[in-house]
């Protein structure tokens, strides 16, 4: 049996170019899966674009850190920020919290909740979890967003640990590669996890690409799927899109990289399909099969 891929495009809902983006790869068989923003700005078009892609996976994007609460604010107030509104705009401001015991692993597993909730009322049947900046890295993240899956039957969960493998291709910058590699020292604990070590709820063997974001061009992405074992499952992380107007009136890192992205998907995946071994490309709704 030939290795099995996930393509997930995170930001789902984020504008309506990054939805397009995702539309337009699902539709020429490079992209599987995407995982939806729930207080995304293109929720609504979003929601479009599934119903119109049924073979389109949709997981629910749990946001933390960097965005707008579903929750009413005094129901997850060691979530937010300065403004008591919105949460912490810093990913290493969150962190610190995090570790220092500050945010209420309650107050987590209520706002994942009404996440998900919002995506099951516009319709969405939601394959897997996973988080914005992988924040469910952390074991203080992991086990609420666990919880959430368990409790709503969601039936996975994003794999946030990299492989040994695709981190030895030396994609990213320096530091991106130190940090993702330091962050490492979390995965046996994720994995130790009952509902992941049970395999109530499924996983992946890992999750690549997460070092090559912002650098995942053609040639990066070309040497990550030869790179990719003969066997066993993984998910490639990307952020595709298309760099507008309406990328412009948000907060993102990732923006003339997501046009990037999508030209680099649209030519290696068909490219690599046709070549001996290729993996079987799949949506996380495929992996109790």
């Amino acid at each position: 049996m030939p290795a099995r891929l996930i393509i997930n495009a995170d930001d789902f809902g984020l504008t309506r170019g990054v939805n397009r983006a995702i539309a337009e790869l699902h539709r020429a068989g490079s992209l599987t899966s995407a995982t939806l923003m729930a207080t995304g700005a293109a929720f609504d078009d979003a929601v479009a674009v599934a119903s119109a892609n049924p073979t389109l996976g949709v997981g629910c994007h749990v946001i933390l850190t960097d965005g707008t609460p579903v929750s009413p604010p005094q129901r997850i107030s060691t979530l937010l920020g300065p403004d008591g509104k919105t949460f912490r705009p810093s990913l290493v401001d969150f962190v610190q919290a995090l570790l220092r015991g500050k945010i209420s692993e309650a107050e987590i597993e209520r706002e994942a909740l009404a996440q998900v909730e919002k995506l099951r009322r516009a319709g969405i049947e939601i394959t897997h979890l996973d988080t914005h900046k992988h924040t469910h890295l952390f074991p203080a993240v992991t086990r609420p967003i666990l919880r959430v899956a368990e409790r709503c039957s969601i039936g996975a969960i994003r794999n946030p640990f990299e492989q040994n493998w695709s981190l030895a291709l030396g994609h990213g910058n320096r530091l991106r590669r130190l940090q993702v590699n330091l962050l490492g020292s979390f995965k046996s604990r994720f994995g130790r996890q009952p509902q992941i070590r049970e395999a109530r709820v499924l996983t992946t063997d890992g999750t690549i690409g997460i070092s090559a974001t912002g650098h995942l061009d053609s040639q990066t992405l070309h040497e990550l799927l030869l790179a990719l074992p003969a066997e066993g499952t993984f998910e490639l992380c990307c952020h595709p899109g298309y760099n507008d107007g309406d990328l412009d009136r948000v907060t993102t890192r990732l923006r003339t990289h997501r046009d990037v992205e999508r030209n680099a998907l649209l030519t290696e995946l068909p490219a690599r399909s046709l070549q001996p071994n290729a993996p079987q490309l799949i949506n996380y709704g495929d992996l109790a099969v």
